[in-house]
């Protein structure tokens, strides 16, 4: 069977990993679907991509979409609970995504989880990561389980927004410490990776981290020399950094920083001891951003209430 023949359906191809999994497998000649709560976003695809709704509540519906799928690449997810998404909502989706792919017969499902998924974290975050994981190994279907730290490209968040904060304030707060590990993948990187394990069929889980490893405050220290606003880094008890990361949310009317980020951050969840996959280091791109990089600010609830702008490039 040849590319054009295999139909491969990606989950939020208009947002921002889903958009780069897409493109790649476009560029490869391959059939590609998305599946969004978001039909009515900017589209960068045009016809090339068909566009379905995820109908989680009409499984029925959803089967009959994947039907004749090769391939699911799955990125649906939230960074947080809020009262219009919750992690509860999205574990409970992506279960009937995976049991309508599995019904479907879709031959192989690409998952993209998180470093150190647990039920043991008491993050609800990781828990709803590590349930889905076990769902998928159960369901019978071929799988490559993708665990990215941190995504870092043109429309990322976290980068952006420390480049921000670096940009707008005299100094920047780490909470405690600041001595634990992250480890950044940039988005290309991992949509290649995402890509040439849909092509294989050998189950796998995968650390999807890149070349450098940094503590956070020296991610910070490196973000704000690179783009010339070198700021002091101060010490704060997690609870005091919360309730500044409370009050920037509250300007910008966003959800800065959850007290369950913080507390992930400081647990060491986003650092991994495998050899990296990506090879593009976050260094090298911060400097060939260095002029944009946190000029804005990168609202996630703002992409979550407006459906149908496009994300906006940092």
């Amino acid at each position: 069977m040849n590319n054009k023949q295999q139909i491969h359906a990606v989950t939020g191809a208009f947002g921002y990993s889903g958009k780069y999994i897409a493109l790649k497998l476009l560029d490869m000649g391959y059939t590609v679907y998305t599946l969004t709560n978001s039909v009515k976003r900017e589209n960068p695809f045009g016809e090339r991509i068909k566009v379905y709704p995820f109908d989680f509540g009409n499984p029925e519906k959803l089967q009959e979409t994947l039907k004749g799928v090769t391939v699911l690449y799955n990125t649906y997810w939230v960074r947080f609970n809020h009262k219009l998404f919750t992690h509860s909502d999205a574990v409970r989706n992506s279960l009937v995504l995976f049991e309508a792919a599995q019904k479907a017969g879709v031959e192989r499902i690409v998952h993209v989880s998180i470093t150190n998924p647990s039920s043991e974290t008491g993050l609800e975050y990781f828990q709803g990561k590590a349930v889905l994981e076990k769902a998928l190994i159960k369901s019978g279907i071929s799988y490559s389980i993708l665990r990215p730290a941190v995504l870092f490209g043109k429309e990322d968040i976290l980068i952006n927004n420390i480049a921000w904060a670096l940009r707008r304030f005299p100094v920047f707060g780490v909470f405690g410490d600041g001595n634990y590990g992250i480890q950044p993948i940039y988005i290309d990187d991992f949509a290649n990776l995402a890509v040439i394990q849909g092509a294989v069929r050998e189950n796998s889980i995968i650390n999807a981290v890149g070349p450098e490893s940094f503590t956070y405050k020296e991610l910070v220290s490196t973000v704000g020399r690179i783009i010339g606003k070198k700021r002091p880094i101060i010490s704060l008890h997690p609870l005091t950094g919360y309730i500044f990361a409370k009050i920037i949310g509250w300007l910008v009317r966003d959800t800065f920083l959850t007290w369950e980020e913080i507390k992930g951050l400081m647990a060491g969840t986003l650092a991994v001891d495998t050899p990296p996959v990506g090879t593009t280091r976050l260094t090298d791109w911060i400097r060939s951003h260095s002029e944009t990089l946190g000029k804005n600010y990168t609202s996630e609830l703002a992409r979550r209430k407006n459906r149908e702008a496009g994300y906006r490039s940092n």
